[in-house]
């Protein structure tokens, strides 16, 4: 489990944890994970020991990772942004497209 607000963190690991196979998922915040570990704050959590009682919910916590994050990770990625460039990018490369264009007719 990762904090959202530890940028590096987000950035990095679920692309990690996607190559390796491990569930990951993404916490609103880190006093939230904090509240599991008993502390103020936490950025990242993993669970290695569960009591045999618990055995169930954690695999359902697995599965609702897999599903939601592991596997929709290229979905994710596709609609992040939008894929909208801005108006600087695009007249910038409408300028460099006008170039190319001149540079092929000489």
């Amino acid at each position: 489990m990762l904090a959202n607000y530890v940028l590096q963190m987000v950035l990095f690991l679920p692309a990690l944890c996607r190559k390796m196979g491990v569930p990951y998922c993404i916490a609103k915040g880190k006093a939230r994970l904090g509240r599991v570990v008993r502390r103020k704050t936490c950025a990242a959590l993993c669970i290695d020991k569960v009591n045999p009682e618990d055995r169930s919910n954690l695999s359902k916590l697995v599965e609702t990772c897999k599903n939601n994050y592991n596997e929709r990770g290229d979905e994710i990625r596709k609609h992040w942004g939008g894929g909208i460039l801005g108006s600087k990018s695009q007249a910038r490369i409408a300028k460099f497209e006008k170039a190319k264009a001149r540079e092929i007719k000489l």
